[in-house]
């Protein structure tokens, strides 16, 4: 009886579970996977790549073919081999800003977003984990397309006025403002989408931020113009990279803090968001 009794008292061992716990680390483990998981992402980010490049090669070949013509245009008479090979910039902000509003607004129309904020039941590390993951591979897709473009065009418009090396003043730095700029165009990008929940409503408020305004506060009068138009987002990340600067425009730093405050402001809104209201 009494060894019955020990054996029934003696207690039962279950097999240890490994713990498990949600580190910044693998939140970013986990949006790394995802990103590169959609066939979207391989696609955007070449189609990006290509408008940037591409776009640089047709400016500087134009630019070429036409220097000392007299139908040519002034301005584009004044051109350099920087600016003719960042032509494609607005073009490629294009893509990385769509694919950012992809990222994260994708994950709500596909219902995705339950399981995931489930899993990182704090969010917001959700958020910034979106935002630093595609805003990297924005920047180094941005700032290799931008060398890429700037290798070719060089070598094509050498021997005219336009003709710059990367040891000229200004050229290093403004082809890595063009990368960080689109870097930053890709986190806002990121940030609509997860405001907005809609990829529709966040590529039309992208679309409307970084090229429609710019042409609507061309309407204003010419002094209101030069007190807002500077401040704009697309206006201050131009600033970043232009080679040179006219009175109304801003410094590179300058340009810098207003888009980085631009970029602040749209993580600001998805993060309150995220954190007041249901998926």
């Amino acid at each position: 009886m009494s060894t019955l009794t020990a054996t029934a008292e003696e207690p039962r061992t279950t097999p240890a579970r490994p713990a498990y716990r949600v580190t910044g680390r693998r939140v970013l483990a986990s949006e790394w996977a995802k990103l590169w998981s959609l066939r979207s992402t391989w696609i955007t980010l070449g189609l990006g790549l290509l408008f940037l490049v591409a776009f640089g090669l047709i400016a500087a070949s134009r630019y070429k073919s036409e220097i000392g013509s007299a139908h040519m245009d002034p301005d584009f008479a004044a051109s350099t081999a920087v600016s003719l090979s960042l032509f494609g910039t607005n073009f490629a902000q294009l893509a990385l800003g769509v694919l950012g509003v992809l990222v994260t607004a994708g994950e709500y129309s596909t219902g995705m977003i339950r399981s995931t904020l489930a899993a990182v039941p704090r969010r917001l590390p959700v958020l910034w984990s979106k935002a630093a993951v595609f805003g990297l591979v924005a920047l180094v897709v941005g700032t290799l397309g931008a060398f890429v473009a700037f290798g070719f065009g060089s070598g094509i418009v050498s021997g005219t006025p336009a003709a710059m090396s990367l040891s000229h003043a200004g050229v290093l730095r403004s082809l890595l403002g063009a990368g960080l700029y689109l870097g930053l165009v890709g986190v806002i990008g990121a940030a609509l989408g997860a405001l907005l929940r809609s990829v529709a409503g966040g590529i039309s408020v992208l679309v409307a931020a970084l090229m429609l305004i710019p042409g609507l506060i061309s309407l204003l009068p010419s002094s209101w113009q030069n007190d807002i138009s500077p401040y704009l987002p697309s206006n201050a990340g131009e600033s970043m990279f232009a080679l040179t600067h006219d009175s109304t425009a801003l410094s590179p730093g300058a340009g810098l803090l207003v888009f980085v405050c631009w970029t602040a402001l749209a993580l600001g809104g998805a993060a309150y968001r995220l954190a007041r209201t249901d998926a």
